[in-house]
């Protein structure tokens, strides 16, 4: 991710929406593809300020209404769509009439523009219902608990929301949007990490491995990431939830719940390739030398591992988690080499 500067020279940040300095209203501009300070137009909508654009805008409905988004729109002869190419997505949103809801759904929405940021960058393939796209991507943004005092308390009226992927549909419980809450459930469940973005890279993981692998590739990924259909996944999560990850399992898979099933394993190391792009982006664009890399995997692994021991140095004066493991064992990277081949050839 690279920050961005108003018209007065202040910089932007990507989820900013007014500069700080200025206070222009700012947003992203689908084509220049900046967070740009925005100039109001005589008959409504604006006009995006950076030099080489001066594209006519609107705001995405969900900019508008619920102060959520930050991204406009491209208007024709005055006419826009309501919602930008992320808000599209939604099939469901929280319930806005329950207090701190809103927040939780911007912090959900923040994490979902940096995954298109993420996928626009590796220029995979994406769409919704009525795109020319195999499998139409959409997602929802669900709750079966309602917070009281600090605490999630379970409804009676509601199935149990599991975040999880079907058939190119992502559910995201919005419970995660609780720091509070979410920190409970890595401790309780031995996670190194678990963030919103964090989800929504692993998510997305599964729904590229139907886009791109399922009835396409199916043999080459089983013979990277083991047979998915023996045994089936709901023996797999039974086995997995009584015995738990072998004590082995650094040795061959990037995560501990990456031994559950093959599907996970694809989804965790896929989830990986993508915190690897996107903090090696970030790492070029704050000008570190050592995030430079050639494109190749074992030079983005290279270049990873560097920033990643800075970084992991830096969060341990002030207390915090590492970023990056200290070592991808071969096998490891052997998988992300299939992650990595996958990418490359869909954008082909």
């Amino acid at each position: 991710m690279q920050t961005f500067s108003c018209r007065c020279g202040n910089p932007l940040f990507f989820e900013n929406t007014h500069c700080l300095a200025c206070q222009s209203e700012v947003g992203w501009c689908p084509v220049c593809t900046h967070i740009v300070a925005l100039e109001p137009l005589p008959k409504g909508g604006y006009r995006c300020t950076h030099p080489s654009c001066g594209s006519a805008l609107m705001k995405c409905q969900n900019y508008v209404l619920s102060n959520v988004c930050n991204r406009m729109v491209v208007m024709n002869d005055g006419y826009a769509d309501t919602l930008c190419d992320c808000c599209r997505y939604n099939a469901m949103i929280p319930d806005l009439t329950i207090n701190g809801n809103r927040e939780r759904w911007a912090a959900l929405e923040a994490a979902k523009r940096r995954l298109f940021y993420t996928l626009d960058l590796l220029a995979l393939p994406h769409g919704t219902h009525g795109d020319n796209i195999r499998v139409p991507l959409s997602f929802s943004f669900m709750a079966d608990a309602l917070p009281d005092q600090g605490l999630w308390r379970s409804t009676a009226s509601q199935e149990k929301v599991y975040t999880g992927h079907t058939n190119g549909h992502i559910t995201i419980n919005v419970k995660e949007a609780d720091d509070v809450e979410r920190e409970r459930l890595r401790v309780d469940m031995n996670e190194s990490h678990r963030t919103l973005i964090g989800h929504f890279r692993h998510e997305i993981g599964h729904y590229y491995w139907d886009l791109l692998v399922k009835e396409r590739d199916e043999q080459a990924c089983r013979q990277v990431f083991g047979d998915h259909t023996s045994p089936t996944y709901a023996e797999a999560l039974e086995q997995y939830y009584h015995h738990g990850a072998p004590n082995d399992w650094s040795m061959r898979f990037i995560s501990a719940y990456a031994t559950m099933h093959p599907w996970e394993d694809f989804a965790e190391t896929f989830a990986f390739y993508l915190d690897m792009v996107a903090v090696l982006d970030t790492a070029l664009h704050m000008g570190l030398s050592r995030a430079e890399h050639d494109g190749s995997l074992d030079d983005m692994l290279r270049a990873f591992h560097q920033v990643g021991m800075a970084v992991n140095e830096l969060n341990r004066e002030m207390g915090l988690l590492d970023l990056a493991p200290r070592a991808i064992a071969p096998a490891v990277r052997d998988k992300l080499a299939y992650i990595h081949t996958l990418i490359e050839n869909a954008n082909a």
